[in-house]
């Protein structure tokens, strides 16, 4: 494959450049960059007003409901320069998954009600996928939604819902028919978050963030309106999500960015006088992660080219979530090999400040944020789909095991 950006392109990354350096608030960049999780509801409204405001808020979607009509390869340069910014790329809930479905299969009443309030980061929303013993298999979640008149009644439980505490909505799989095969007989529900019957319950996850929650409801009641599509075609919907957002799996622009924290961090901790990254050992530890990732590149560079090939897409997709949710532990791990002893120190979020983040001299400003990455990092291959499973996928579809 031959690849290289045009002049049109280059001008454009330019732009973007330039805009982020102007427009990016330093304070969101920064508690951004520490990993404080959930992030500051205000912090997500004003940096996606910013963008809507620009015409960027969601470059992916139809022009026709706010999108740019970017190439895929100026989709890709305007996320690289976001992640080079470290400015916030958040609400995908939102804007990369419930969107796209209710664009495809919604009614016009749910485009015009959800999709402007999405588009300028008025309204927040979280995932209800996962279930306790429901994880990787969706198939066998046993949350119900039982129609009664023209309202839904909910009942069930949904864990690992990320941001449900700061979201106004969510949108579930539910069980819509229970006599049918599984995957035939789940639905799409868009719920308000403070709906009778909904009690989330925060999860304190390893680093010390409380963006997972556990989600109960109980006789929940949900107009009917608020169906996306068909019953029963939740698992369809599921699916389209993943093909749209191929490969996002890869997690491509994080891994680039934080790969490229640790070879600064090196550049600036010292070994008896000697940098890091000039050691040997080190160096070598750089190199393999630098090459793998430019594998990883290339594989997302070729979907976005849209190169012809007799590979199963499917398989190709599940191959990149294993492989860019290993590459974001490793290219973790490297900075805090980097750190060495400095990564052991704990400390609250809201003790960082944007003109001193962590208020001693002994400790540089970019320590951190860095254990609390990689401890984030440690769930990557479970999360989306379990690597297990993903391997599974690859070996029946790729290999017809």
């Amino acid at each position: 494959m031959h690849f290289e950006y045009s002049a049109e392109d280059e001008a454009f990354r330019q732009e973007v450049r330039q805009f982020f350096a102007e427009q990016l608030p330093a304070g969101i960049s920064h508690r951004w960059t520490i990993g404080a999780h959930p992030p500051a509801r205000q912090d997500i409204r004003t940096w996606q007003g910013i963008l809507h405001q620009r015409g960027w808020g969601a470059p992916h979607w139809p022009v026709e409901y706010g999108g740019t009509g970017w190439s895929g390869f100026r989709k890709h340069i305007f996320m690289e320069e976001l992640y080079n910014a470290d400015a916030m790329d958040y609400g995908w809930q939102a804007t990369h998954m419930v969107a796209p479905v209710i664009i495809a299969f919604g009614s016009e009443w749910q485009k015009q009600r959800f999709l402007p309030a999405i588009l300028s980061g008025d309204e927040f929303w979280c995932q209800g996928f996962s279930e306790p013993n429901a994880g990787s298999d969706l198939a066998a979640l046993r949350t119900t939604a039982v129609l009664d008149g023209d309202e839904y009644v909910i009942n069930g439980q949904k864990i690992w819902t990320s941001d449900a505490t700061i979201a106004d909505w969510g949108f579930f799989l539910v069980k819509t028919d229970t006599t049918v095969k599984p995957q035939r007989g789940i639905s799409f529900l868009l719920v308000k978050m403070d709906t009778p019957g909904i009690t989330v319950r925060p999860i304190v996850s390893i680093e010390g963030g409380t963006g997972l929650n556990e989600v109960f409801l109980e006789n929940v009641r949900v107009p009917g309106t608020h169906l996306v599509g068909e019953a029963g075609m939740g698992w369809t919907y599921a699916k389209y999500l993943l093909e749209k957002e191929r490969t996002a799996s890869a997690f491509l622009y994080f891994n680039k960015r934080e790969l490229q924290r640790a070879k600064s961090i090196a550049e600036q901790e010292t070994i008896d006088g000697v940098r890091l990254i000039d050691t040997p050992e080190f160096a070598r530890k750089v190199a393999a992660v630098e090459v793998d990732l430019l594998a990883l590149e290339w594989s997302v560079l070729r979907i976005l080219a849209e190169e012809k090939t007799t590979r199963n897409l499917d398989a190709v997709i599940s191959a990149l979530k294993v492989s860019g949710s290993e590459m974001q532990q490793r290219v973790t791990e490297l900075q805090i090999d980097a750190l060495g002893p400095r990564s052991m120190r704990f400390q609250e979020h809201g003790d960082w400040s944007v003109e001193n983040p962590l208020a001693d001299d002994a400790w540089p400003g970019y320590v951190a944020g860095r254990t609390t990455g990689y401890l984030i990092g440690r769930a990557s291959t479970i999360y989306g789909g379990a690597r297990e499973v993903q391997k599974n996928i690859i070996a029946r579809l790729a290999f017809g095991l």
